[in-house]
C-alpha cells in the first residue's frame, strides 16, 4: 500500500511538474491522487511518462480553476467507478477477497457549498460495502484545534463534517509530521495553519491495512502539503530504524537544555512556513540528541559500570 495525495494548485508551472515528479521518485508511490491541477487534458496526459506511470483518470478544470487526476501503475488492478468535479471513486482489486475502495476526495471550498460535499459523501457510502479509503483535501477540520489563527471555526461546520464521518463510519489515520497541511502563507499578516488534508477509513479497511501510516511531507510550492499513505514495509525505506525520539526529562535539570533548544529553533529561515516548522522541529530533535549524548553519555556510562560491578 503506497499512495499520495496533493493539492498542488496547479501544474502550469515547470517548478510545480518538477517537484511532482521529484516527490513521486522518491516515495514511488502506486497511487497518485491530485486536486486543483488546473491543466488541460493533454498536459496530464502527457505527465504520466514523467510520473512513469501508465494510467490516469482525468476530471477536465472548470475554466482556469479545479481539476482533479488519478494516476496508477499497471500493476494495481484498479477500477474507475465514478467521478465528479468533487470526487474519483475507484475499486482496487475488484472481485478478489482482497478488493477494496478508494475514494480521492475534494470538498467544496466554499463555505457555503460545503454541505454538498457531505451529501456526496453520504451517498457514495450507500453504493457498496468494501474496506474504504477515502483520502484529499476536505476543506473542513472537524476540531477547533485543527486551527491556529485567523478566526474561529463555526462549530456548526465542524459537527456537519463529523456526522458526515460518522454516516460513513469512517475513523481518522492520523498522522505523521506537521500537524497543519496548509498555511495562507500571510508572512505580513496573521499566518493561519489548518488541518485540512486528511486521510479516512472503515473499521474493515484498517483490518485489511493496520500498519499503514499517513505521513504529512514537506512541500514548497503549493500551500497544502502532500499525504504519503504507506505501510510499514514501504515506510522504512524512507525511515531509519532505531530507538524512536523522546524527550528525556533528565534533560530539565540542566540549565543548558533550555539554550540549547532557542539556538535549534532560531536556526531555520526557510521561507515556506509549514517547511519552516518541520525544518525546525527536526533540527531541534537532532541538536537535543546530540547535546544530551555529549552531557549526559559519561554518566550513562558510569551508572552502567557501576551496575555491572554490583552484579
Amino acid at each position: 500500500m503506497n499512495c499520495i495525495s496533493w493539492n498542488c494548485r496547479g501544474l502550469g508551472r515547470p517548478r510545480a511538474v518538477l517537484e511532482l515528479t521529484e516527490m513521486v521518485k522518491k516515495y514511488s508511490p502506486s497511487i497518485i491522487f491530485l486536486m486543483e491541477t488546473r491543466s488541460k487534458i493533454c498536459t496530464l496526459k502527457n505527465l504520466r511518462s514523467k510520473l512513469n506511470v501508465e494510467n490516469v483518470h482525468i476530471v477536465p478544470r472548470l475554466n482556469t480553476g479545479g481539476g482533479l487526476a488519478l494516476f496508477w501503475k499497471n500493476g494495481i488492478d484498479l477500477h474507475i467507478l465514478d467521478s465528479s468535479p468533487s470526487h474519483i471513486d475507484a475499486v482496487v482489486n475488484p472481485g478478489g477477497d482482497d478488493a477494496w475502495r478508494f475514494t480521492g476526495f475534494y470538498g467544496n471550498p466554499v463555505t457555503a457549498n460545503r454541505e454538498l460535499s457531505w451529501m456526496l459523501l453520504k451517498h457514495l457510502c450507500l453504493k457498496m460495502d468494501l474496506p474504504w479509503l477515502c483520502l484529499g483535501d476536505f476543506n473542513e477540520i472537524v476540531k477547533a484545534e485543527e486551527k491556529i489563527g485567523g478566526a474561529p471555526r463555526r462549530e456548526r461546520q465542524m459537527t456537519n463534517f463529523r456526522a458526515a464521518l460518522d454516516f460513513c463510519g469512517f475513523c481518522d489515520l492520523g498522522f505523521v509530521g506537521s500537524p497543519y497541511t496548509w498555511c495562507n502563507n500571510q508572512f505580513d499578516g496573521v499566518v493561519t495553519w489548518i488541518r485540512l488534508d486528511r486521510g479516512v477509513a472503515n473499521t474493515a479497511w484498517t483490518q485489511l491495512f493496520p500498519s499503514v501510516r499517513v505521513h504529512h511531507i514537506a512541500g514548497s510550492l503549493s500551500d497544502h502539503c502532500p499525504l504519503w499513505v504507506c505501510s510499514n514495509d514501504e515506510n522504512v525505506r524512507f525511515y531509519k530504524r532505531g530507538r524512536p525520539f523522546r524527550f528525556e526529562a533528565v534533560w530539565l535539570t540542566d540549565d543548558r537544555c533550555d539554550g540549547v533548544i532557542k539556538n535549534a529553533w532560531a536556526g531555520n529561515t526557510l521561507e515556506n512556513p509549514m517547511d519552516r516548522l518541520v525544518g525546525k522541529v527536526d533540527v531541534c530533535r537532532s541538536s537535543l540528541q546530540t547535546w544530551s549524548k555529549l552531557s549526559f553519555g559519561n554518566i550513562r556510562s558510569l551508572l552502567y559500570q557501576k551496575k555491572k560491578l554490583l552484579v
